[in-house]
């Protein structure tokens, strides 16, 4: 009788100590960071250094969260994708886009609401499946042929009333900002989060996949569009997506307005409340992006 009384106070005991700590976790928003693999010379496309940055910020400044980021690539253990609230992917992209053989473990957490945000070059996919993926997971693409790259300063000074933009002042920033994407058609869950009009030299390069088209040199030289380079879209089921084209350059993320931008978007797309005032978050220091940067080129 008495070990039957020490084993149940045992049992108790154990479970008063780890019930709360575990229904806790369970309870928190899962922000699932896939990092792509090295291409780009220190300080660009610091996909690893990036997802780690921002893991940390959530985790530190907005409660009820649990940010993780897997290894560079696809996680070897997919299932910690399958209770993602959202999952953030910052890759390289196009024909060897990582997501590419996974689409269809993919789209089975879009179905069931799991938001999708895609960092630069993690928007570009090829036309045909992959892109017609996108159009319903995110609300658009980089598609070759259409869309471009160039280097400029977009300077943002007017916002959508939007939960993605709350708290997010006027800033202006070089980056490689792709544009001319591919968005669904006529769909108002589709909302242009940052956009501008590019300035003619971004058109300066001959006609290529990436650089330039005569369908994008119509759109901006001669109808004088502004073009969207980040957007959330919701789709029908009620999942939410985001694609930000930006984050070429590590060291932007030291950009007050550029970082909460990101953060909201990241913490709406988990279907979480943004604040009024966005996420507020201290800027990194030179010091701890250089620690977060790849040590050598690849």
């Amino acid at each position: 009788m008495r070990n039957i009384l020490l084993l149940a106070i045992s049992v108790l005991v154990s479970v008063s100590c780890t019930g709360p700590k575990r229904a806790d976790m369970a309870a928190k928003k899962k922000i699932v960071f896939i990092p792509g693999n090295d291409s780009h010379g220190i300080g660009e496309h610091e996909h690893l250094g990036g997802c780690k940055l921002l893991a940390k910020l959530l985790n530190e400044s907005v409660s009820g969260i649990n940010a993780v980021v897997t290894e560079q690539g696809w996680p070897k253990d997919t299932t910690v994708l399958d209770d993602a609230d959202a999952i953030v992917m910052y890759s390289d992209g196009g024909e060897r886009h990582m997501v590419i053989p996974h689409m269809a473990h993919i789209d089975r957490l879009m179905k069931k609401g799991t938001g999708l945000v895609n960092l630069h070059y993690a928007v570009e996919i090829p036309k045909g499946e992959g892109g017609d993926n996108f159009l319903r997971w995110i609300g658009g693409y980089f598609e070759t042929d259409y869309s471009v790259n160039p280097w400029w300063t977009a300077e943002f000074d007017s916002f959508p009333d939007h939960p993605v933009t709350k708290g997010v002042k006027p800033f202006a920033l070089l980056d490689e900002w792709y544009y001319h994407m591919r968005f669904v058609e006529n769909d108002n869950n589709l909302v242009s989060i940052l956009k501008k009009l590019p300035p003619d030299s971004s058109l300066s390069r001959p006609d290529g996949p990436h650089e330039n088209n005569a369908s994008v040199r119509k759109a901006v030289l001669e109808d004088k569009e502004p073009q969207t380079v980040a957007w959330a879209f919701t789709r029908p089921d009620g999942g939410r997506g985001f694609g930000f084209t930006g984050a070429h350059v590590h060291k932007n993320w030291m950009n007050d307005n550029y970082r909460k931008l990101v953060l909201n978007a990241i913490v709406w797309a988990a279907h979480m409340e943004v604040p009024e005032t966005g996420i507020i978050t201290k800027a990194p220091g030179e010091q701890e992006l250089i620690a977060l940067q790849k040590k050598k080129a690849p």
